[in-house]
Formats: C-alpha cells, sequence, structure tokens
C-alpha cells in the first residue's frame, strides 16, 4: 500500500520549481533561504540588581551564555570567581543550580541559586568582537604579505 509522496503534491512542487513562478521569473535563494540572526548582548563588567527571582534568573542565564569570567558573590560574603559552565533551573531557587569552574581551582564547584546575593561579569570575553569573516581577512592580509607562516594557533587570553 502506498500513498502519495510529499514532493508529488502540487502546492509544494508549485512553491520550488519554476511552474510557481511567473513565466521567465528566477528562484531568489536570499528569499528561499533567510533566517533570523542573532544580536549579541554586550555583558562583560555588568553587575545585574537581583532584587526578584525573576531577574536573578534572567541574569544566570546570561552568565550561562557569557564566554568569560563571572563573579558570584554568595549570602555568606564569600566570593566566587570562575567560569559558569552548566545550570539546572528547577521551580525553586534553592532546587536551582549553577556549575562553577573556580578561576584558581580545578574543583567544579555547584551553588543553589539561593545562596547568590551578587553576580557580575567581571572576566574578559573571549569571543567578543571576533567572527569567522573577521579570521579570514586577517589571515588573507597576512597571507598576502608574504607572512610564510600561517598557522591555525588561538590567540594568547592574556
Amino acid at each position: 500500500m502506498t500513498g502519495p509522496r510529499h514532493a508529488d503534491r502540487p502546492n509544494h512542487v508549485a512553491r520550488f520549481t519554476s511552474a510557481g513562478t511567473s513565466e521567465g521569473s528566477q528562484l531568489d535563494p536570499d528569499t528561499l533561504e533567510v533566517a533570523p540572526g542573532t544580536v549579541h548582548e554586550s555583558v562583560q563588567g555588568w553587575v545585574p540588581k537581583l532584587a526578584t527571582e525573576e531577574e536573578l534568573r534572567i541574569a544566570l542565564e546570561k552568565a550561562f551564555d557569557y564566554r568569560g569570567d563571572v563573579t558570584l558573590t554568595l549570602r555568606d560574603n564569600s566570593k566566587i570567581e570562575g567560569y559558569l559552565f552548566d545550570r539546572m533551573s528547577g521551580p525553586s531557587l534553592a532546587t536551582s543550580f549553577v556549575r562553577v569552574l573556580p578561576k584558581d581551582s580545578s574543583q567544579k564547584l555547584k551553588i543553589a541559586y539561593a545562596d547568590i546575593a551578587a553576580l557580575a561579569f567581571t572576566g574578559r570575553d573571549t569571543a567578543a568582537g571576533k567572527s569567522w569573516e573577521a579570521w579570514v581577512g586577517m589571515y588573507w592580509q597576512k597571507k598576502a604579505s608574504g607572512e610564510g607562516d600561517l598557522t591555525l594557533e588561538p590567540e594568547s587570553l592574556d
């Protein structure tokens, strides 16, 4: 038992072939494949106000997306500076956690949202201003100038 294929449906064929266009017009691939872009918000140096549970959750989501270190001030006034690499959002602040790689230790810490009093985006955003286009432009500029030692080595973070 077989049925009609999706591609055999007239409305599908008409949209993606010249049958769906007026005689002589061309399909424009830019209009066929348009996806919204992403705007990256610069949060480096930001110290968000954490007055409500919602503000804390939003700030920690941004910290998770951030590519630099953050400083967490806990309710006992201790501070932890490091990279926030994971978060688990639960129904309450006590059941929600972030996981941090401290800057001065290799031990991974698990901290409840309820224990966080303040958050600051203190580290440098390692990917700020970087793009594939910028890298390719710099590569071709070096190649055109005759620089012979072109390798795929990452830049120093210092």
